[in-house]
């Protein structure tokens, strides 16, 4: 829990934020001694700092002895304390082992000797010790989840009817970026805040980061630039391997190939994980019997494929695939150009949209395509409709339910069991805040600013009937991410990408030296795990190119 409630306390008084998530462990002796040969002891003075809101490439302070309180900088008045650590825990979070910007501060709340562990050093100790690495991941993904659930980060002002803020909240919950939105229309600070740093309603959304740098409306590239998002890719002629999509399918790929060596760059045009990095729980991924996030998934492969040195560009969403000299160059939206020998095209799917009246006026602030730990706060104590019969609306559903007043599942057939794993199917059927309307379509949305009512129509019967919802989850199936690619290389009937045609290896498209894999490979199995073990046996085929052509 956080200590900010301790008013009373002066600073240096404010007692150890008690561990009881397993975000904050406390480090053995032992673990210390073997942080201890990657990092330098240091002893600081009370009130130090050990790094700042918005600092990159920080290390990881272990605190030896003393407190050390960590805090969101807050210009019009006192910093708000997010915890306080004592001897044997340490300080940081999940930027630590990305070499992005942090979203906290940390400070010497007396006199302290720590630690340091350097960030290149603390990459090298995470990689060579598996137990303290692991421990460190989690504690950090954990803290990251604590952070988004107190609203510390970023600060997104902006009305709730506007696309643009939606886009940026989208950014942000998909890169799983802790912020702050404060709403236009129902936050009487959000408007106070506008005034204090002058700046007009018309002008908005807007960004505030480390609460006094101001972006007015800022794209998605110019707030990743700011994040750290996007590396700075080191000039170069051509990367051994340039892979299309950071899903599972992309990052397993990415793992591979950096770890064997070759020279990687991934491109995606929203956020790491694809659609995966929505789910809020995978049951069946090998490995972890009690599940896992779709984001932690995501968050511990980039942490992987950056240990071995793989660079991540995001967004960069590729819109044109050419054969230049030899190599190939993939073309982006914003104007850049990347080059590399071979291509692994692992851009997934997008999610198809319901056509139907009230869509296209109350989409942007009432329905959703993704169930993640935001749209779910957005959602607490509200009724919510999500559509789909496949494993993705069956997870929605059960998750949404832990905060959702009631949660109506619509599906077009009779049977949970057609489209859905079984476990899923019996738990829906068993949870008593959602309901299963079968043999049913949604057909119409209503609602004035906002999503009010879902009409749902029973194809049986014929009979409409209204279903109070303040949002709205389409999961219905999802189309292929190929357009760029038409004229390229050889797509099916239904736009995906064909490979092992029989001329070629067996993630290889018609245009040697591209492959694909994953979910826009046609013929591939639509699930998790078989993603992954597609984009690692790809890598194999991307090396023995890369030999037959002289690349390597």
């Amino acid at each position: 829990m956080p200590t900010s409630s301790s008013s009373d306390l002066q600073p240096s008084d404010l007692p150890e934020t008690p561990d009881t998530t397993g975000a904050y462990p406390r480090l053995t002796d032992e673990q210390v001694m073997l942080l201890s040969q990657y990092g330098e002891r240091k002893r600081l003075a009370e009130g130090s700092t050990l790094f700042r809101e918005g600092d990159r490439d920080c290390g990881l302070f272990v605190v030896l002895d003393g407190r050390v309180r960590v805090v969101q900088e807050d210009p019009d008045g006192e910093p708000r304390v997010i915890a306080v650590h004592g001897r044997g825990r340490f300080v940081g979070d999940l930027s630590m082992l990305t070499g992005q910007a942090v979203y906290v501060t940390a400070v010497a709340q007396t006199d302290v000797e720590v630690l340091e562990v350097p960030y290149d050093r603390l990459k090298e100790a995470v990689a060579q010790n598996q137990a303290v690495g692991d421990l460190i991941l989690r504690a950090f993904i954990l803290r990251r989840n604590i952070h988004a659930g107190l609203g510390v980060g970023l600060r997104i002002i902006g009305s709730r009817y506007s696309a643009e803020t939606r886009l940026l909240r989208d950014f942000a919950s998909r890169n799983r970026i802790p912020y702050r939105w404060e709403d236009l229309e129902e936050d009487p600070e959000a408007e106070l805040t506008l005034r204090a740093f002058g700046i007009p309603p018309d002008q908005t959304p807007v960004v505030i980061w480390k609460g006094r740098t101001v972006l007015r409306n800022p794209s998605n590239t110019e707030l990743a630039e700011v994040l750290g998002l996007r590396e700075e890719t080191p000039p170069r002629y051509a990367y051994d391997i340039l892979v299309v999509g950071a899903g599972p399918a992309g990052l397993a790929a990415a793992v591979t190939a950096a770890s064997e060596g070759l020279s990687t760059i991934v491109l995606d045009g929203i956020a790491t994980g694809g659609q995966a990095g929505t789910s809020s729980q995978i049951e069946n991924y090998l490995g972890f019997p009690a599940g896992i996030s779709g984001a932690e998934l995501a968050d511990r492969a980039v942490v992987q494929a950056r240990k071995f040195g793989a660079t991540f560009t995001i967004p960069g969403e590729a819109e044109s695939l050419a054969r230049v000299d030899g190599h190939f160059v993939v073309g982006l939206t914003d104007g850049d150009q990347v080059e590399a020998h071979t291509v692994v095209l692992a851009t997934g799917v997008r999610y198809r949209r319901l056509d139907i009246p009230g869509m296209d006026r109350l989409e942007g602030p009432s329905v959703y395509y993704a169930a993640t730990e935001f749209e779910a706060r957005l959602c607490r104590g509200d009724p919510v409709t999500v559509v789909g019969g496949g494993n993705s609306a069956g997870q929605a559903a059960l998750f949404l339910a832990r905060n959702a007043t009631a949660v109506n599942l619509v599906i077009r057939h009779d049977d949970l069991n057609r489209d859905m794993s079984r476990y899923l199917a019996e738990r829906i059927v068993a949870a008593p805040r959602v309901q299963v309307w079968r043999n049913c379509e949604v057909c119409e949305l209503r609602g004035d600013l906002r999503l009010e009512e879902v009409m749902v129509h029973d194809l049986r019967t014929d009979e409409r009937r209204p279903l109070s919802a303040t949002a709205l989850f389409v999961l219905i199936g999802s189309e292929p991410h190929t357009r760029w690619l038409s004229g390229a290389i050889t797509l099916d009937d239904r736009g995906f990408v064909v490979t092992g045609d029989g001329n070629t290896m067996m993630f290889e498209t018609t245009s040697p030296g591209i492959f694909a894999v994953g979910d826009v490979r046609s013929g591939s199995v639509k699930r998790v795990a078989s993603a992954v073990g597609e984009g690692a046996v790809a890598v194999r085929l991307v090396y023995e190119h890369l030999v037959r052509t002289g690349r390597r």
